[in-house]
């Protein structure tokens, strides 16, 4: 058997060789055994996108987002694909997000280091 990590290494590999249908199928088998894998919803958001299928697209970042709500990335990544869904106020709110939790991690790295 597997690990997530293993199972998500073959479906890039997929990926480059076949193309996105493919992987993407391969992606949504990992999710059903491991649905919070931030790594697999996050491809799925890039490569739906891609395609052209911007609710599904748009549905994976988004689950990027619940599952590493502190990372700022994760929010702009989400902010690229509304932008390609023509969700203009979605993308804003996202990048809005992300630069909140961007001065979050900043300061709190700057109170670490004060000690």
């Amino acid at each position: 058997m597997s690990t997530p990590i293993e199972s998500y290494d073959a479906a890039i590999a997929t990926y480059e060789a076949d193309g996105g249908e493919a992987a993407i199928s391969l992606l949504e088998k990992i999710l059903e055994e491991t649905p919070d894998f931030a790594l697999a919803h996050s491809s799925l958001a890039v490569l739906y996108s891609r395609e052209g299928n911007h609710d599904e697209a748009m549905r994976h970042a988004q689950e990027v987002c619940n599952i590493e709500p502190d990372d700022y990335l994760s929010y702009v990544s989400l902010s690229i694909i509304a932008r390609k869904a023509d969700l203009k106020s979605a993308a804003e709110e996202a990048m809005s997000i992300s630069m909140q939790k961007q001065w979050e991690a900043r300061m709190k790295e700057q109170e670490e280091a004060e000690g």
